[in-house]
C-alpha cells in the first residue's frame, strides 16, 4: 500500500511539474495587402488597402485564420506572439461559405516554440470562454472573457447568402480579432468571426463542428465547400394541414416547400413530403433539430457532411413512413446572390458599351458608385425571378454596365445599370451569348433590347467595331474581355 501511495504521489509531482500552456504563444498577427476590383468597371482594381486580423497555429505547422482576413490578398505577413519579425505566408486553402482559411508560413522555423493548439467539443452555452487575438488599436495580444449566450445557425457575412451554425458570446470580438482562437480548458472552442454593428458585448465565433467539417474537407488536398439538402423544409404546424397529409397530430416533422431543381434532392424528395428524420436526428415540426443539447435548424444535421455523402432521411409520404437515401452536394448554383472572392469579374466591351453578369458585387459597386434607377429591378431579377418564376429565369442575368462615351455611342439615352434581354434578335441568357450576338452579326446596326419596357438603342455595327480599339485605349482598358 505505502509502494502505491509512493507511485502515485510521484505521478502527481510529475504532472504538476509540467509547464502549464499559454494559448497566446500560439496565437499570431497577421497583416495582408488587399486589392479588390471594380465591378462596376471590371478590368480596374482598387487601390491597394492594408488590414490586420489574428490567427493561430494548428497541426501540420499551419495557420488557422478567417477566410475574410485574407481575401484578395496581395501579401500576407504573420507575426509571432511578441517577435517583431515578419514571416510571409500564403494560403493554402480557403472556405468562403464558412470563412475559414489555412495558411503556410514560408519559413517553417516560424513554428519553432509555436505549439499547435488543440481543438475541443462545442462548449455549453453559459459556459465561459476566452478570445484571444490582436484587435485594432494596438500591437500586443488582448485577452477578453465571456459566457456562451447562444448556438444557432446565422448569416456568414464573409460570403452573405450562407447559414451555418454559430456560437454567440458576450466577450468582446472586434476588428482584428477576427480568426483568433476563442479557447476553453486550454482547447480551441472557435474561431472569432463577426459582431453585430451597433450591438455591444455581442460576438460570434465559428464552433468545432464547422471547423473540424472544414478541416476534414482539405484532407484530399480540394476544398469542396459545405453541403446543402437542395430542399427547403417550412414548419407544419398547422393541424388541419398536418390532417390533409394524413399525418399524426403530435410535434414531429417539417414540410418540403421547394426543391432546387437538377439537385440530388429532386430525385428522392416531392413538395409536400414531411421529413421526420434526418441521419439520427428527429426532426420537430418547426423545422429544427435537438444538436448537442441546442434546438438549431435541421439544415444543420445536412452541412456537417461532407460534399457527396449520402443519408438516410425518413419522410412520410401519401400517408406513410419510409426512408430515402439522400446525397448531399455542395453547389454554387447561388454564387452571384452572395460576395465573391479571388476571382477577376466577367466582362465584355463592344463599341463602349460595358456587359458584365448581374450580380451582388455589381450592385454594390453600382450603389457605392451613384447609380440609382434599375437597381429594384436588378434586384428582383437577381434574389427573387427565380424562386417566383424558375421557368422564366436566366442563368446568367447581363447588365449593360456603363458606357464609355465615344461618338458612336454618343445618341445613347441608357445610361443606367440595365438588364439586357436581346441583342440582334438573340436571346441574352449569359455573357458568352452577348459576345456571339455581336461577332456574329452582318446587320448594318446592332439593336440591343434592355430593360421592362421595351428600351432599345442601336448601334452602327462597322463604325462601332472600328471604334472599339481606340475606345480601350482612351479609357486604359486592357482587353475588351474576360469570360
Amino acid at each position: 500500500m505505502l509502494r502505491l501511495i509512493f507511485i502515485a504521489a510521484v505521478l502527481w509531482f510529475g504532472v504538476a511539474r509540467v509547464p502549464a500552456i499559454e494559448p497566446e504563444r500560439s496565437v499570431v498577427q497577421i497583416y495582408i495587402f488587399m486589392q479588390k476590383p471594380d465591378w462596376t468597371a471590371p478590368w480596374r482594381y482598387d487601390p491597394v488597402q492594408s488590414a490586420s486580423g489574428s490567427g493561430f497555429a494548428i497541426k501540420g505547422k499551419r495557420i488557422m485564420t478567417n477566410a475574410h482576413v485574407v481575401s484578395w490578398s496581395r501579401q500576407i505577413i504573420v507575426r509571432k506572439y511578441q517577435d517583431p519579425r515578419p514571416y510571409l505566408a500564403k494560403v493554402e486553402f480557403i472556405g468562403h461559405d464558412c470563412d475559414l482559411a489555412v495558411l503556410k508560413v514560408e519559413d517553417e522555423s516560424f513554428f519553432d516554440e509555436v505549439p499547435a493548439l488543440d481543438f475541443g467539443e462545442l462548449p455549453e452555452v453559459r459556459s465561459t470562454v476566452i478570445t484571444y487575438g490582436y484587435p485594432a488599436g494596438g500591437r500586443e495580444i488582448s485577452y477578453t472573457r465571456g459566457v456562451v449566450s447562444r448556438i444557432e445557425m446565422n448569416i456568414y457575412s464573409h460570403i452573405g447568402n450562407r447559414r451555418l451554425l454559430s456560437a454567440q458570446t458576450d466577450a468582446a470580438i472586434n476588428p482584428g480579432n477576427s480568426g483568433g482562437p476563442v479557447i476553453q480548458d486550454e482547447r480551441v472552442v472557435g474561431v472569432a468571426f463577426q459582431g453585430i454593428q451597433g450591438l455591444e458585448n455581442t460576438g460570434f465565433f465559428i464552433p468545432p463542428p464547422i471547423v473540424n467539417r472544414f478541416l476534414k474537407d482539405i484532407e484530399d488536398g480540394t476544398y469542396d465547400r459545405v453541403p446543402m439538402a437542395g430542399a427547403n423544409l417550412v414548419t407544419l404546424q398547422n393541424p388541419a394541414y398536418r390532417a390533409k397529409l394524413r399525418l399524426p397530430d403530435n410535434n414531429s416533422g417539417a414540410r418540403v416547400d421547394v426543391i432546387r431543381p437538377q439537385s440530388p434532392a429532386s430525385e428522392v424528395l416531392r413538395f409536400d413530403d414531411v421529413v421526420l428524420r434526418v441521419d439520427q436526428y428527429p426532426v420537430a415540426n418547426d423545422g429544427t433539430i435537438l444538436y448537442q443539447g441546442n434546438r438549431v435548424s435541421g439544415a444543420v444535421a445536412f452541412q456537417l457532411h461532407q460534399s457527396g455523402d449520402r443519408l438516410p432521411v425518413e419522410i412520410w409520404r401519401e400517408g406513410q413512413a419510409q426512408t430515402v437515401n439522400l446525397k448531399v452536394e455542395a453547389s454554387q448554383d447561388d454564387q452571384t446572390q452572395g460576395n465573391q472572392f479571388d476571382v477577376r469579374p466577367r466582362y465584355y466591351i463592344f463599341g463602349g458599351l460595358v456587359f458584365t453578369p448581374l450580380s451582388l458585387d455589381y450592385l454594390r459597386d453600382a450603389d457605392r458608385s451613384g447609380t440609382r434607377s434599375g437597381l429594384s429591378d436588378l434586384n428582383y431579377e437577381l434574389f427573387y425571378h427565380a424562386r417566383e418564376n424558375p421557368d422564366t429565369a436566366l442563368k446568367e442575368p447581363v447588365v449593360l454596365s456603363n458606357i464609355l462615351n465615344d461618338p458612336v455611342n454618343a445618341t445613347f439615352l441608357t445610361r443606367d445599370a440595365t438588364l439586357v434581354n436581346r441583342i440582334n434578335g438573340i436571346a441574352i441568357e449569359q455573357l458568352e451569348d452577348v459576345v456571339r450576338a455581336f461577332e456574329s452579326s452582318t446587320q448594318t446596326y446592332d439593336v440591343i433590347e434592355l430593360g421592362k419596357h421595351g428600351t432599345f438603342e442601336t448601334l452602327n455595327h462597322t463604325n462601332a467595331a472600328q471604334a472599339s480599339a481606340q475606345i480601350l485605349k482612351t479609357y486604359g482598358v486592357p482587353q475588351d474581355r474576360n469570360l
